[in-house]
């Protein structure tokens, strides 16, 4: 049992000793002093001889001041790239707190982080400035209650915290709690409460199901009339409909749409080429909301591959600029997926297994070819071009691919086309900011087996890693796509 100590009673608290650690003491009621005090004798020499111990772990309060503490987190509404402040009051002076934050996902598994402060002389924890001592994240974070999250204990193996339904926010309650715990939250009694909601769509942003010439997709229009720059937005080899960077794209003003070029069941491997991409991003040019001369395409893995190809190839894809994250150009995209994968299966072999059964796929395409019709001819681009790369991207070769890039680029005379961003300590999965890292996790591979896939990365670099590259992303399309503009949308909650 923890106990706070003080010498006099008028005093704050100053200190505190866990009696488990001492074994030869007394303690003894002193109700005239105050109903929650005791005087603590111990049956050996100790300078803590006759202290006062005051019996208030959990609801502790600011005698002198009379006050609760006061938990404040602000905006309680604002996008999921937007940092909160989160300040703490009417604390004791150097009282130790725990800040807890926990989300159920729509999958409803339960998420969480939390990090041990002390509170200043005016009992105060403002956590964009004060340091946090331990628990999911250390050091001065102001987001490390969000990005440091992990399924709570005995939760599902194989988790990844991912937002389907862009129309409902992700609600997060952030709770202090007396004193430095790590677990059995539930179960203790809450200093403060507050709830904060994080949006990947400002108010005003539309959402259009596009279902066209046998494309589908999300399109995600800013508010206003427009026209807007454009995005086409293609996510990797996971498949199904990801929306949330488009809605959040939407956000900072880019209409996005989303593409779904890999649903098993709605539409054939076999059925997807160059073609479909072209006529995917026709629609986004075709739209009346949409500035035709002013798009671009972004890629996460498999996804990048599809993007360097369409931007070297393509008689209709012309983007102004292209985004390419944790990507290889050593996949050639120049006929049906379904032929792309049956390609893949003669190099399986390579695939790894570490200790821990998670699934190493990073060597399917090594070592990066010399043969040029085996790879995008990069040399072809006409477009200004970023490639984010992760030091331990263990799902693709994303930094080898960048070095030949820059190399075939630089013999091409197009290298001045290219802006690289790496990321030492990053892993594979480098999304929007503050999205918790996750090392491994589960994955449907070739469509049909479960597998737990590693991706990658540590915590914290990673962390760093999505922040940093994110506002490079959107600095990147608002220099490309927006240049002489002035009508930038800047949506807030």
């Amino acid at each position: 049992m923890t106990f706070y100590i003080t010498r006099n009673i008028t005093d704050f608290v100053t200190s505190r000793i866990d009696l488990r650690d001492h074994q030869e003491i007394e303690f003894y009621a002193q109700p005239r002093l105050h109903p929650k005090v005791f005087i603590l004798r111990y049956l050996k020499k100790s300078s803590l001889k006759n202290a006062f111990i005051m019996l208030i772990p959990e609801r502790t309060v600011n005698i002198e001041m009379g006050k609760s503490p006061l938990l404040s987190v602000q905006p309680s509404r604002g996008l999921v790239d937007e940092r909160f402040q989160i300040v703490i009051e009417n604390l004791l002076p150097n009282q130790a707190v725990t800040l807890h934050s926990l989300h159920q996902s729509e999958d409803k598994d339960f998420w969480e982080a939390f990090g041990h402060y002390i509170s200043n002389e005016h009992g105060t924890v403002t956590v964009a400035q004060d340091e946090c001592f331990g628990g999911s994240y250390e050091g001065t974070e102001p987001m490390g209650l969000l990005w440091s999250m992990r399924p709570v204990p005995g939760s599902r193996s194989g988790l990844r915290l991912r937002k389907r339904d862009v129309l409902s926010p992700m609600v997060v309650h952030i709770s202090v709690y007396g004193g430095h715990l790590s677990q059995g939250f539930s179960k203790q009694t809450v200093l403060a409460t507050s709830v904060t909601e994080r949006w990947y769509m400002a108010p005003g942003v539309q959402r259009v199901d596009v279902k066209e010439n046998g494309v589908r997709g999300t399109l995600f229009l800013p508010p206003g009339p427009g026209p807007y720059p454009g995005v086409l937005d293609l996510w990797g080899g996971g498949g199904g409909l990801v929306e949330y960077r488009s809605a959040l794209l939407a956000s900072h003003g880019f209409a996005s749409l989303a593409l779904e070029y890999l649903a098993p069941s709605k539409l054939r491997t076999a059925d997807v080429d160059s073609s479909h991409f072209e006529k995917a991003y026709q629609i986004l040019q075709n739209h009346p909301k949409v500035q035709r001369d002013r798009l671009a395409m972004i890629g996460l893995s498999f996804g990048a591959a599809v993007t360097l190809s369409m931007a070297a190839y393509s008689e209709i894809i012309k983007p102004q600029c292209c985004i390419c994250i944790c990507g290889s150009h050593a996949i050639p995209v120049d006929k049906s997926l379904f032929e792309i994968f049956e390609e893949f299966k003669k190099s399986i072999y390579k695939i790894r297994v570490n200790e821990d059964n998670q699934v190493i796929h990073r060597d399917l395409i090594l070592p990066i070819p010399s043969d040029m019709t085996l790879k995008v001819d990069v040399g072809r681009i006409k477009c200004p071009v970023l490639l984010v790369t992760a030091g331990d991207d263990q799902n693709w070769p994303s930094l080898e691919s960048a070095i030949d890039m820059k190399e075939m680029m630089a013999n091409a005379g197009n290298l001045h086309l290219l802006e690289v961003l790496m990321y030492p300590g990053a892993g594979h999965l480098i999304e929007p900011p503050y999205t918790p890292h996750f090392r491994a996790s589960n994955f449907i591979f070739e469509g049909t087996e479960k597998v737990v896939m590693l991706w990658g990365g540590q915590t914290k670099p990673h962390a760093d890693a999505q922040e940093d590259a994110w506002n490079r992303i959107l600095a990147f399309l608002r220099q490309h796509l927006y240049s002489s503009l002035n009508h930038e949308v800047k949506a807030r909650l």
